[in-house]
């Protein structure tokens, strides 16, 4: 009996959520999909290259889509810490995005210091690779701790402005301290991550033909890595909050804190341990996006950390799956904004203004359902 029910467990800390997130990946690709193709189609007229709209489209809407995936995933692992710390602690920790920062300034470091040739063998290149997403994990996670001691836990009976100033002046510190240092160091404060060949290359998924128009799938070797280390992380956590006791504590803390406090919960320690988790995938999210971007500074966690928030929003706040569902909604959007948006408006907007779907989103969220698409799941503040 106990070995069927630790079975059934497993299959739902484990089995769900791959399937959850296979679900929420086919049905945002479908729709959103369905909806450029539509307004292709109604709107279609020559582009560049001797095609229509329509034809260009068919034509890169696979490419497209595994892009805008990919950048999906990486908001869905920021948008994780945001949710968890709201579920905890019923506030928005704004120097997450600066915690996602420093994870990969750490994962850059190290990478650097490792002076891996970029001819080297794929498996030291992984084996390096896997060093600095463990160190920034490592590294943001510590910090994280930090904050919520010195920042946090003095204003924990403070009305909810007061810590949320606090993160927000966390944030500036973090930036300007990562500035200073770097500058001193290396005399400039970006820095850019090593590049291989071996990881740049495009791996062929599938080639076929789509209304009479040549489609051909491709994605690079980081990319897979980034996907495959996402799902990972993403399944791993989701084990942890339903099928551990430390989840079990976490989602009674969340649920009502001063019972779970009778019941013999040690709510310091659990909220500590929230942090280090939230933090931890920071910065292993902002190892695997140095690598795909290549270049970082000490604001590069801004942008993705107010996206990463809109996703979270998105999702439902303190909803881990309506997280993930945000972060994969608004980066497939964020994809096809940036792919499609110059060759819908005739050129009047390029994809610099794809950032605008993000807070355009926000607003609309915030303004018609504040809970967002999968509601909250945490109780509220005492």
């Amino acid at each position: 009996m106990r070995g069927k029910l630790s079975e059934s467990l497993l299959y739902q800390a484990l089995v769900v959520p791959l399937i959850q997130l296979f679900v929420f990946v086919a049905i945002s690709l479908l729709v959103i999909g369905s909806i450029i193709l539509l307004l292709a189609a109604l709107f279609n007229r020559p582009v560049t290259g001797g095609m229509t709209l329509l034809q260009f489209v068919v034509r890169t809407l696979p490419q497209v889509a595994i892009d805008g995936l990919v950048i999906g995933f990486l908001y869905a692992m920021i948008a994780l810490g945001y949710t968890m710390v709201y579920g905890v602690l019923q506030f928005i920790n704004f120097a997450h995005s600066e915690i996602f920062m420093v994870g990969a300034f750490i994962g850059v470091e190290l990478m650097l210091a490792l002076a891996i040739p970029s001819t080297a063998p794929l498996m030291l290149i992984m084996a390096g690779i896997l060093l600095a997403v463990a160190a920034g994990m490592v590294g943001s996670g510590l910090l994280a701790v930090a904050i919520e001691r010195i920042a946090y836990r003095p204003l924990r009976g403070a009305p909810r402005l007061v810590p949320l100033i606090s993160a927000i002046g966390v944030s500036f510190f973090l930036q300007d301290a990562v500035r200073a240092l770097e500058g001193l160091l290396n005399n400039a404060f970006y820095r850019n991550y090593p590049s291989f060949p071996v990881l740049n290359q495009q791996i062929p998924i599938a080639a076929f033909t789509v209304a009479g128009q040549p489609v051909q799938m491709q994605i690079q070797a980081k990319v897979v890595f980034i996907i495959i280390a996402s799902l990972l992380m993403l399944t791993g956590l989701n084990f942890v909050v339903n099928a551990t006791r430390l989840g079990r504590a976490i989602r009674a803390v969340a649920q009502d804190r001063p019972t779970a406090a009778l019941m013999g919960v040690d709510v310091d320690r659990i909220i500590m341990l929230t942090f280090l988790i939230g933090g931890a995938l920071g910065g292993a999210t902002g190892v695997l996006y140095g690598i795909r971007v290549g270049r970082i500074d000490p604001y590069v966690g801004f942008i993705p950390g107010i996206k990463a928030f809109t996703a979270a929003v998105l999702g439902g706040i303190g909803n881990i799956t309506g997280a993930m569902l945000g972060g994969i909604v608004l980066g497939v959007l964020e994809g096809f904004a940036g792919a499609y948006l110059s060759q819908f408006t005739g050129g009047a907007f390029g994809a610099e203004y794809k950032d605008i779907f993000a807070f355009l989103i926000l607003i609309l969220i915030l303004m018609f359902r504040p809970t967002g698409l999968l509601g909250e799941q945490v109780g509220q503040k005492a």
